[in-house]
Parts: structure tokens; C-alpha cells; sequence
């Protein structure tokens, strides 16, 4: 998978890409991560790359052409097969683990981080999805774009390790009864066994793979409201 990052401050994704999962799974080629500074793009020669809204406001809204040169510029087009362009956006639909799933299959995504007051409207029309990751506001788009890519890059076969980490987990969608349900992962336990009158539930203590499974199993069901 290729990543792209269109950002006005791209060194703010060198840290949480420089280490763990993601950093690995950069060194083993599982996936490559691009950092654009959009002021390569600015529409003037003090690097500018926004403009006061008409019609006034407060706040400042980054511009059009400026999005516009960036993604003909790089040869990413709204629409391609395979591929996405992800605007980050108050506004936008929200991220969560069923997106995260669909987006690891592609072969590439592009995100675009917002600043200042947001996007002129009408980059709206050049991306294929607006998302946000939750109802606050950041200063940034910088932050929700590492949640976003830190969620993809961490199901793509190989990155964790072993695949099966990522079969049944917080969020994953998985059988109940005949029905696809999405769930939050069972409890886990590790020792000590007991500790400040915490102990660990006896099923778990019992020897028997069926016990456990049957333990685990309903836990899930709990996770899913049954």
C-alpha cells in the first residue's frame, strides 16, 4: 500500500511513524508513507496557501487551486479504482473500524490534513470521502490523519506479526448466532492469578479449551448487546 499525507506541517508525522508497527512495516515494504508539504503548492511566493472567505469571517480558509495543483501535481485523480482521497473534515462522515478495513484493501490512500478555519468548499468536489474521527476540533488535520493510518496500516497482512492478532479484537466484525455482529474484544488475564482481591475468572483457571472458548464466546455476545 502507498500513502500519501498532504499536510502544512508534515514533520508532525515523523514521530509516531518512526516507531512501532508502523515504523516496521515501513522498513519491511508493507507499506510507503510520502509527507507533502503543501506550501509547495502556495499560489503566491510567501509560500501562502489560503485566503480570507468571502463574504468575511473569521479565520482563514486554504484554497482551491492550491489542493488542486497538489493532487494533479502528485497524479491522483477523485475516482480511481483501488485508490482513495480522504479530506480530513469536521464535518465529514465518521472513521471507524468498518472504514478502516475497507481502506486497507486499497492500494493507495491519500489524505489531506486541514488547518485554520478548513477547506474552501469547493475541494469537497475533488476528494472522495470527508472524515472525521470524532465531534471535537482539533488544530489540525495532522492528528486525525495519523489515527486514520495508524488504523489501516495495522491490518495489512504481516504488520502485526501474526495474523491472527487481528481476527477477533475491539471492533471486529465476526459471527453470532448466524449473524454478523461487530464487537468489542473479550477480557484477557495474566498473572498473578490473584491480586488486591482481583482474581482472575476461574474459567479461564480451568484447563479446559472448551470452558475457555464458551467463556470467551459469551463475553462476546455481552460486547454485542445479546
Amino acid at each position: 500500500m502507498k500513502i500519501n499525507l498532504i499536510s502544512l506541517f508534515p514533520k508532525m508525522f515523523e514521530g509516531p511513524f518512526a516507531e512501532g508497527m508502523i515504523a516496521r512495516a515501513i522498513k519491511n515494504n508493507l507499506v510507503k508513507i510520502d509527507f507533502w508539504e503543501m506550501r509547495k503548492w502556495a499560489w503566491n511566493s510567501y509560500g501562502a496557501v489560503d485566503d480570507k472567505p468571502y463574504g468575511g469571517g473569521v479565520g482563514m480558509l486554504i484554497r482551491v487551486d492550491v489542493i488542486d495543483k497538489a493532487l494533479n501535481d502528485l497524479g491522483i485523480k477523485k475516482g480511481t479504482k483501488n485508490k482513495k482521497i480522504v479530506l480530513t473534515s469536521a464535518k465529514g462522515k465518521k472513521f471507524n473500524q468498518k472504514m478502516a478495513e475497507e481502506w486497507s484493501k486499497l492500494d493507495e490512500i491519500t489524505i489531506i490534513a486541514g488547518r485554520y478555519e478548513g477547506f474552501d468548499e469547493r475541494v469537497s468536489q475533488l476528494v472522495d470521502e470527508e472524515v472525521s474521527i470524532g465531534d471535537y476540533v482539533l488544530t489540525g488535520g495532522e492528528i486525525a490523519a495519523t489515527v486514520m493510518v495508524d488504523a489501516c496500516v495495522r491490518l495489512l497482512p504481516g504488520v502485526l506479526g501474526k495474523d491472527e492478532s487481528s481476527q477477533v479484537e475491539s471492533f471486529s466484525e465476526i459471527e453470532i448466532e448466524s449473524k454478523k455482529v461487530r464487537v468489542k474484544e473479550f477480557p484477557q488475564y495474566t498473572r498473578p492469578e490473584v491480586y488486591e482481591k482481583m482474581k482472575v475468572p476461574s474459567e479461564l483457571l480451568s484447563g479446559d479449551p472448551k470452558i475457555v472458548k464458551r467463556w470467551q464466546e459469551e463475553k462476546l455476545k455481552e460486547s454485542a448487546g445479546k
